[in-house]
C-alpha cells in the first residue's frame, strides 16, 4: 500500500504523470495514462519497466518503430452491433487508420522475429502476438471510399450515376443563376459584384429590400440587420427542386453502401475492439519511452526484493527545471543494504535535505508504476510492498489536527503497518514540538523502525538521532556537504559522516549581529559549539580525501594509459626493426649470390688461363670465409644485428641497396601518378594492348590502338613503359578519324522516326533525304514519317521524292489506330 491518498502530490508525481498523459496521441492511451498505478510484484513490474526500455530500442532502431493514427473506436464498434445500424464514413475511415496501424506494428515485430521465435523485444512481442491485422476489412474499405475519407463514387454504379446527374444539375443551376443575376445588374436591381448564396441547401441571391418584388422567385433568408434579402429567383426553382432530390437520392445511397458495410463488420466485431485496445497500450507505452528520453532515464538491475543502490540518480523535475536556467543538476548516489537499512539525512537549512528525500521516493514510486528512472544502468532498485511518506503539513481544522499531532498520526500508522518491505520517507523526524521530548521520540520510533526491519530515509537536525545511527545497527548518517569559504551548499550527499546545521554560519552569512551569535554561542555550550565544529573538519576532511583520491584514480588512469601506449609503440618498433633486419638479411643473401657467381666466373676464367692452383685455392677460401661471416650473424640476438648492420660491409651495402630500391620505386610511383600528356603509351583498363594518345580534350582522351581511333575517359588510361607496334602504328595511320568516329555517332543516335511536321515541302523533303540516306547506310529495315494530314501537300511531296529512291520496296499509310494518313511508313 501507499501512504497517504495524496502522494502522487507530495512526491510531485502527479508532475510526472501529466508528462506521459501529454506524449499520448490517442484517447485509450490518455486513459491508462490515468489508470497508472503502483505495482508491488516484483515481476509486473520488471514486465513493465523492459517493455519501457525495448520501445525506447525500438523507437531508435534502424528501422525504427513507427506508431500512426490510433481511434478509440470501442463504442463505435459496439453500436455498430445493432441490427440496421451503420458506421458513418469518418468512422470506416477511423477504422481503416487504426487498422493499418495494426498491420504496420504487427509487420515491425514480425520482421525482427527469427525463426526459432526470438525477438530483442520479447515483453513487447507479447502485446504484438495479438495483434490481429485484418486485410480483407481494409480491401472493402479501401474499395468504397477514397483516399480522403469520402464514400468513392466507385462504391456502387448507381452512386456514380447520380452524382454525375448532381454534376450536371449543378452547372445547369449555375448557368441558369448566372443568367438571372446578369439581368438582375442590367436592370441596377442588384450591384455587379454580386455572387451567389447557399441558405438551406438553395442557391439564392442577395438583394436589397426595396428590390425584392422586383425579382420574381421565393424569399429564404434576411441578415441579421433587415438590409438583404436572399431570394431564389422562380427561373432557378425547378432546378433548384431537381438538384436537392439528387441529393437526398445521393445520401440515401451512401447510407446504403454504409449499411452493408457494416453488416460485413457483425463477425469480427469482438476481435476488433480488442486489438484496436491493444493499440492505446502501444500508445501509452511509448508515451513512457519518450518521456524516458527526455529525462536520460535507463533500465537498471531489478531484484525480488528490497533493494536500493543507486548511482547519478536525479530528480526529473528538478533537473528540467534546472535545464529551462541552464543550470545542471547535482546527482546523488544512494545506497542501502541489508547492514545499513536506514539513512538519517542532516545538514544546512535549503542544502538539500528535502530534495533528497523526494527523490528518493518519486524514483522508488516511478519504478514500481512502470516508468524508467534517470540513474545509470549499473544501479539496483528493488521492489517494496509500501511506500509510507510524511513530508510537509497535515494539519486539518476539520479532524482537530495540529501539525505535531498529524506527525504523531503518521508515526503510529508507519509502527502498525510497516515491515521488512517497507520503504517510509520522513522529514524533520520530531520536528514541531519542544525539541528534547520530540528527539526523544523520534529517537524511541526510529528504533522500533529498525527493530521491525522497515527501510527508510529520514532527515534531522537532532544530535541524538545522528548519534544514534552512528551507534546503532542498521542505521547510517549521511550529511549535505556545505562550503564553508563561499558559504553556499554543495547540494552533494555525503553517505557515512553526520552533517552540521550550520546554524552560526548561517547566522553571520545573514548578517545578524555578532552580540546576538555570541550570546547564543554562549548559551549553548561550548561543548554543543565544539561538537559542531568537530562535525564541520570531519566534512572538510573527508572531503579533501575524497578529492585527493579522485585525483590518484585520475593519474593512475593517466600512467596506465601511457603504459598502454608506450607497450604498443614499442611492439610496433619491434616489428618494424625485426622487418627492416629481415629485408637486410635477404638483400645481403642476394648480394652473397652474385658474387659467389662472379667469383665463379673469375676462377672459371684463371683457369682457362691456366694460371696457378694455389691462387685458386686462396680465392675460394676467401670467399668461404666471407659466406661463413653472413651466416654466423643470421643466427646472432636482435642486439649484435644492430652492430652487424653498422659493421658488416655486405650488410651495409644491402642496406644502401633496399633504400636505393625504394627510392627508384618511389619514382617510378611520381612518374606513374604524373598527368597523362599526347604521345604517351598507355594501356586501357581491362586491355592488353598499347596505344598511344593522339589529343586530350577536358576528361576525354582520342588513343590509337593498332587500326583503330577511339576517344576513352582519361582516368580509364593509365602510362605504360611498353612499346607499340611499328606496324600497327604505321597502319592506324591510313584510318580517316574524322570519318570513323561521325559515322559511328550517327549511328548510335539515329531514330528510325522523324517527324517533319510544321516545316515547309522543301524543308521537309530536304530533312527526309538525309533521314533515307541514314537508314539505308545503317540497314534499317522499316522507317516512319509523320508528316499529319493538313492539305496533304507535305505528304504528296515526300511520297514524289520517295518514289526516286530504288532502295525503297514500298510505301504505305500507317495503321489507323497508330495514325493513319498522318504517318508514312517506308519499308526498305
Amino acid at each position: 500500500m501507499v501512504y497517504p491518498d495524496s502522494i502522487e502530490k507530495k512526491l510531485g508525481f502527479e508532475f510526472v504523470r501529466a508528462t506521459v498523459r501529454a506524449h499520448c496521441e490517442s484517447e485509450q492511451g490518455r486513459h491508462l495514462a490515468d489508470e497508472m498505478t503502483f505495482v508491488a510484484d516484483s515481476g509486473h513490474m520488471g514486465h513493465l519497466l523492459r517493455s519501457v526500455w525495448q520501445m525506447m530500442q525500438a523507437l531508435h532502431a534502424d528501422e525504427a518503430l513507427t506508431i500512426g493514427s490510433i481511434h478509440d473506436m470501442a463504442a463505435v464498434l459496439a453500436r455498430a452491433r445493432i441490427e440496421g445500424a451503420f458506421l458513418t464514413a469518418q468512422e470506416v475511415a477511423s477504422l481503416r487508420a487504426s487498422l493499418n496501424t495494426v498491420a504496420d506494428i504487427a509487420a515491425f515485430f514480425a520482421q525482427n522475429r527469427a525463426d526459432d521465435g526470438s525477438t530483442p523485444y520479447p515483453d513487447l512481442d507479447v502485446y504484438a502476438a495479438a495483434l490481429t491485422p485484418y486485410p480483407a476489412v481494409v480491401a472493402d474499405i479501401n474499395r468504397i471510399l477514397d483516399r480522403w475519407g469520402e464514400v468513392a463514387d466507385s462504391a456502387s454504379s448507381a452512386l456514380a450515376d447520380i452524382r454525375r446527374h448532381l454534376a450536371s444539375m449543378s452547372g445547369t443551376l449555375s448557368t441558369l443563376m448566372r443568367r438571372v443575376i446578369a439581368s438582375a445588374v442590367k436592370e441596377g436591381l442588384i450591384d455587379s459584384d454580386t455572387t451567389p448564396a447557399m441558405r438551406d441547401g438553395r442557391m439564392v441571391i442577395p438583394v436589397a429590400p426595396m428590390n425584392k418584388r422586383k425579382i420574381p422567385g421565393i424569399v429564404h433568408d434576411e441578415s441579421a440587420s433587415g438590409k438583404t434579402v436572399y431570394i431564389e429567383p422562380a427561373e432557378v426553382v425547378a432546378a433548384g427542386n431537381r438538384l436537392r432530390e439528387l441529393q437526398l437520392e445521393e445520401q440515401r445511397e451512401v447510407v446504403r453502401i454504409l449499411t452493408a458495410f457494416t453488416a460485413t463488420l457483425h463477425p469480427y466485431i469482438d476481435d476488433l475492439i480488442a486489438t484496436i485496445s491493444l493499440l492505446g497500450m502501444f500508445d501509452f507505452i511509448r508515451a513512457k519511452a519518450v518521456y524516458a528520453s527526455e529525462i536520460g532515464a535507463t533500465l537498471p538491475h531489478l531484484s525480488a526484493g528490497p533493494e536500493l543502490e543507486w548511482y547519478h540518480a536525479c530528480h526529473p523535475l528538478l533537473s528540467q527545471a534546472l535545464a529551462r536556467q541552464g543550470k545542471t543538476i547535482v546527482p546523488l548516489d544512494i545506497r542501502l543494504g541489508a547492514q545499513q537499512r536506514i539513512l538519517i539525512v542532516s545538514g544546512p537549512n535549503a542544502g538539500g535535505k528535502s530534495v533528497t528525500l523526494k527523490t528518493v521516493g518519486l524514483l522508488q514510486y516511478m519504478a514500481q508504476c512502470g516508468l524508467l528512472p534517470p540513474v545509470y544502468d549499473n544501479s539496483h532498485f528493488g521492489v517494496f510492498k509500501n511506500i509510507f511518506v510524511d513530508i510537509g503539513d497535515d494539519q486539518s481544522l476539520e479532524d482537530d489536527l495540529s501539525t505535531y499531532s498529524s506527525h504523531l498520526r503518521n508515526m503510529k500508522l508507519f509502527l502498525q503497518r510497516g515491515d521488512k518491505d517497507t520503504l517510509f520517507l520522513i522529514d524533520e523526524l520530531g520536528g514541531g514540538t519542544e525539541p528534547q521530548i520530540g528527539g526523544a521520540i523520534a529517537q524511541a520510533v526510529l528504533t522500533r523502525f529498525n527493530a521491525a526491519g522497515l527501510w527508510g530515509v529520514v532527515t534531522t537536525h537532532f544530535h541524538n538521532l545522528k548519534r544514534l545511527a552512528e551507534e546503532t545497527p542498521g542505521m547510517v548518517n549521511g550529511s549535505m556537504l556545505y562550503d564553508r569559504h563561499l558559504m553556499q551548499p554543495l547540494f552533494a550527499l555525503s553517505i557515512g559522516n553526520p552533517g552540521s546545521s550550520f546554524a552560526l554560519e548561517i547566522a553571520r552569512k545573514i548578517g545578524l549581529p555578532a552580540e546576538v551569535i555570541d550570546d547564543a554561542t554562549e548559551i549553548v555550550g561550548s561543548d554543543y559549539v565544539n561538537l559542531d565544529r568537530y562535525l564541520l573538519d570531519i566534512a572538510r576532511d573527508k572531503r579533501y580525501w575524497e578529492n585527493k583520491r579522485v585525483a590518484i584514480r585520475q593519474k593512475e588512469k593517466q600512467i596506465e594509459q601511457l603504459l598502454d601506449r608506450y607497450g604498443s609503440d614499442a611492439e610496433n618498433m619491434r616489428a618494424q626493426r625485426r622487418e627492416i633486419i629481415a629485408d637486410a638479411r635477404a638483400e645481403a643473401q642476394r648480394i652473397v649470390e652474385g658474387a659467389n657467381a662472379a667469383i665463379e666466373r673469375t676462377i672459371r676464367e684463371i683457369r682457362q688461363a691456366q694460371a696457378e692452383k694455389e691462387r685458386t685455392r686462396l680465392a675460394r677460401k676467401r670467399l668461404a670465409d666471407e659466406v661463413a661471416e653472413h651466416n654466423a650473424s643470421a643466427a646472432a640476438d636482435g642486439a649484435a644485428d644492430a652492430d652487424i648492420i653498422k659493421s658488416s660491409a655486405l650488410l651495409r651495402a644491402a642496406d644502401a641497396r633496399h633504400r636505393k630500391k625504394h627510392k627508384a620505386e618511389a619514382a617510378r610511383a611520381d612518374k606513374a601518378q604524373a598527368p597523362l600528356k599526347v604521345g604517351d603509351n598507355v594501356l586501357l583498363d581491362g586491355a592488353g594492348t598499347v596505344g598511344v594518345i593522339d589529343s586530350i580534350e577536358g576528361d576525354n582522351a582520342v588513343v590509337i590502338f593498332g587500326l583503330m581511333r577511339t576517344s576513352v575517359k582519361l582516368k580509364r588510361l593509365s602510362r605504360t613503359l611498353r612499346k607499340v607496334s611499328s606496324g600497327a602504328s604505321k597502319a592506324a595511320s591510313y584510318i580517316s578519324a574524322s570519318t570513323s568516329d561521325d559515322s559511328r555517332q550517327r549511328q548510335l543516335n539515329f531514330k528510325t522516326e522523324i517527324d517533319v511536321r510544321g516545316m515547309r515541302a522543301d524543308e521537309a523533303v530536304q530533312a527526309v533525304t538525309y533521314f533515307i540516306d541514314d537508314a539505308i547506310q545503317f540497314a534499317s529495315a522499316r522507317v516512319r514519317i509523320l508528316h499529319g494530314t493538313g492539305t496533304g501537300a507535305l505528304r504528296m511531296a515526300i511520297r514524289q521524292y520517295l518514289s526516286t529512291i530504288d532502295a525503297i520496296a514500298s510505301y504505305h499509310d500507317e495503321d489507323v489506330r497508330f495514325g493513319g494518313a498522318g504517318i508514312t511508313v517506308v519499308e526498305f
